[in-house]
């Protein structure tokens, strides 16, 4: 159907021009004519379009698509949200459901918890298995993946992020991206940048400095344009120096396509143009949204209303515009239908085959983290468990629906409750539910509805009551609480108000674990949460937001058939206090007097997650890159190939490492780097490497991380440029940014 189509669309293209189509390839038009360069073909497709066909490629015609060029051939271009599974099809100019019946998909693990593999290559294998589910949908654009730093416990979003740290989150995107272009599907890295807060994210201009944007806030979207070569950008919807994202002289001319050499295209967030001039000189090339202002209700199919139509092409007719800028947003346009629409070598897509769930199962069990194992209760023993309580509305409760745009149809989820069940079934084991709260009974967003049943009268005492009297004569007992993806918890569009559980989940983990020893407290979130109750728990598992696989996976870890082997992509902190955004009183902002606008001043500055903690000297619940496993791991002194580092050399790191436990496991070596003298303040130690190896029990194999002199590099805003200082340096390895087990010195000459 595929090669049909192609054929179709270079046919119909060469006769709208006049030219048979038994035409030899030597007498094609230059832009049909594969055997030239890419950009000769821009050249010639931008000579032969009109006025009008250029204004209609950059801003949309429906929803989530906008139009090619019928008449020279190119197709109409559909972009589609999520980062975790492609998002069901919407009407055309109407958020709800199209009702269609194939357009169901795999769910895969959210990003905080690919992040929390610390593996890329699970991110490659994501993005392949993502772009193969959106060719067979049809979609030339993934909306994602999203690389905002978590600044905060309370953002909305962060499920949809990876992590505090900006190396880890760019070593972690570029497979991804790599992986889904690999399919001819272009990723559109997001949200371009700054967006960390998501209850006014229109409304909040963010005060930061040019060191902390370049050193945290930056890396993972320089990463992904001069690393991976993504083809798409999404601005942001919050501003900068008082200018929206999606149209910001600084953020999109200066950093992006100036100073990072962007080739791509910057699309709207939708509804995140506001103005049709700096839209047309600050940057932004596809404009989407909804309804006239892109942004509320209007009238229906008011695309020609956008601020890149209609406004932009009377502007230009009455010679207030040139066309030098729609220009060069066409041809930017055009490259990415060479590179997807026009890609006539894109291969053939799946949707929900064996191997995507194979792909979420393996990336959910290595993401899965085990926070604390207090007095070994877990893997749960299957020769001595009769009977294992299963207590929370988090076990039986569909996540793969709800969250904002994320939020998907899937073919199916396998609930915590489903999981363990088959899994105990097989060992003989019975496996007893209780409610234990009641929290979100709904179940619903934009038509898709996941069917549950999830009502239930009873007072929250007798809730309680019920859970601890099956929990006196269980084995084990597993409570899978946490957070979901209703509003103001995992959700786009609203914060966190607070930073505990909600639904008065502490008071049921607490008489739970009064009643039965063998407590285990399974999270399921995509943020951290307060645990003021930590002591009094066996174990603790952070089980993320994993998908279709959710079940089968957390089960597999529960049990022992995988032993765990994720890290903590973020600092878990205490409490909110202990986090520098909130210590200091930089979020969520200030109001100006005219309540149009909230700045929000990032006053910690570069210290971000376990850098503010270890400046401060705060001892936070779960350090970052903390995560525990079945197995134990000795990690030998560190070894340098030489002791100087040249301006233009690199350093190697070789560290031992044996499995001396009894099961097969992995672990993750971590790099951390300390500037000892430096000109400006630096945190204590860096990220600056990892490497995760797998090792059979007695095993030791080396692992060795190698790192050149921008790993040793800051920003400098007093010249603004990237230095690194010559002098003494320590190379820390550690298997947590608090548990840092050999270190070493060298130097970087001169």
């Amino acid at each position: 159907m595929l090669i049909i189509n192609m054929k179709r669309t270079l046919t119909a293209a060469l006769l709208a021009i006049g030219i048979a189509t038994t035409t030899t390839a030597q007498t094609l038009p230059a832009y049909l004519d594969e055997t030239r360069p890419v950009e000769q073909r821009i050249d010639d497709a931008l000579s032969r379009m009109t006025l009008e066909e250029k204004i209609a490629v950059i801003h949309a015609q429906s929803k989530f698509s906008s139009p090619g060029v019928k008449r020279l051939g190119f197709p109409d271009f559909w972009t589609d949200d999520g980062p975790h599974g492609v998002r069901p099809d919407v009407l055309w100019d109407e958020w709800e459901q199209a009702g269609q019946t194939n357009d169901s998909c795999v769910a895969f693990p959210a990003l905080t918890c690919l992040a929390a593999s610390w593996n890329p290559q699970m991110a490659l294998i994501y993005g392949e298995a993502l772009g193969e589910e959106a060719l067979y949908r049809g979609k030339d654009m993934i909306l994602g993946p999203g690389v905002n730093i978590y600044r905060t416990p309370l953002n909305g979003r962060n499920f949809e992020y990876m992590g505090e740290d900006p190396y880890l989150a760019s070593r972690m995107v570029i497979p991804y991206i790599r992986g889904l272009q690999s399919k001819g599907v272009s990723a559109c890295v997001k949200h371009y940048a700054l967006n960390n807060d998501e209850e006014y994210r229109h409304q909040v201009n963010v005060i930061v400095s040019d060191r902390a944007l370049h050193e945290i806030y930056l890396p993972a979207f320089k990463a992904a344009v001069t690393e991976a070569g993504t083809w798409a950008i999404m601005g942001a919807y919050n501003l900068y120096k008082n200018q929206h994202n999606c149209h910001n002289d600084i953020m999109l001319n200066r950093i992006l396509k100036h100073d990072w050499g962007f080739d791509g295209v910057v699309v709207s967030d939708w509804g995140g143009c506001h103005d049709t001039e700096e839209a047309i000189t600050n940057g932004l090339d596809m404009e989407f949204g909804s309804w006239t202002d892109g942004l509320t209700m209007g009238a229906t199919n008011a695309y020609d209303n956008y601020y890149m139509a209609q406004p932009y092409l009377r502007l230009i007719k009455e010679g207030k515009r040139s066309t030098k800028e729609l220009d060069e947003k066409v041809r930017r346009i055009l490259r990415l239908f060479y590179r997807t629409t026009m890609n006539r070598r894109r291969p053939v897509g799946f949707l929900c085959s064996e191997s995507h769930y194979e792909t979420a199962l393996k990336v959910a069990q290595e993401g899965i983290v085990l926070l604390r194992n207090e007095g070994d209760v877990l893997p749960i023993d299957l020769t001595r468990a009769k009977r294992v309580l299963v207590v929370g509305e988090n076990a039986i409760k569909m996540m793969t629906v709800g969250g904002g745009s994320s939020s998907l149809k899937v073919q199916k989820e396998i609930s915590p409750l489903e999981g363990l069940k088959a899994r105990l079934a097989k060992a003989g084991v019975t496996v007893d539910y209780a409610r234990g709260y009641v929290g979100d009974t709904t179940g619903s967003y934009n038509g898709v509805t996941t069917g549950q049943n999830l009502s239930d009268s009873r007072t929250s005492g007798e809730l309680i009551a019920e859970a601890v009297e099956k929990a006196r004569t269980a084995d084990y007992v597993i409570f899978f609480g946490g957070l979901n993806k209703s509003d103001y918890q995992d959700c786009e569009g609203h914060d966190r108000k607070d930073y505990g559980l909600p639904y008065g989940q502490d008071r049921v983990v607490e008489a739970l674990a009064k009643a039965n020893r063998n407590m285990v407290y399974v999270n399921i979130s995509g943020n951290a949460v307060a645990m003021p109750w930590l002591r009094q728990v066996a174990a603790v598992v952070q089980g993320w937001f994993i998908g279709s696989e959710a079940g089968e996976a957390l089960a597999s870890v529960l049990v022992g058939d995988v032993s765990p082997s994720g890290k903590l992509p973020f600092t878990w902190p205490v409490a909110l206090n202990d986090v520098g955004a909130h210590r200091l009183g930089a979020y969520p902002g200030v109001w100006r007097e005219d309540k149009k606008i909230i700045d929000e001043e990032y006053k910690e500055d570069i210290f971000v997650g376990y850098r503010w903690a270890e400046k401060e000297k705060i001892r936070p619940l779960f350090a970052f890159g903390h995560g525990l496993s079945y197995t134990t791991f000795k990690v030998g002194n560190v070894r340098a190939d030489k002791t100087e580092l040249s301006a233009d050399g690199t350093i190697t790191f070789t560290v031992s490492v044996t499995n001396t436990g009894r099961r097969a496991g992995a672990e993750v070596v971590q790099l951390y780097v300390t500037d000892v003298k430096s000109s400006l303040p630096r945190p204590l130690k860096e990220l600056k490497g990892f490497a995760k190896v797998s090792l059979s029990p007695g095993e030791t194999r080396d692992v060795s991380i190698t790192i050149g002199r921008d790993a040793l590099s800051f920003y400098d805003d007093r010249a603004g440029a990237w230095i690194a200082e010559p002098g003494t340096f320590v190379a820390q390895i550690g298997t947590a940014s608090d548990k840092i087990v050999s270190r070493t010195t060298f130097r970087l000459t001169e």
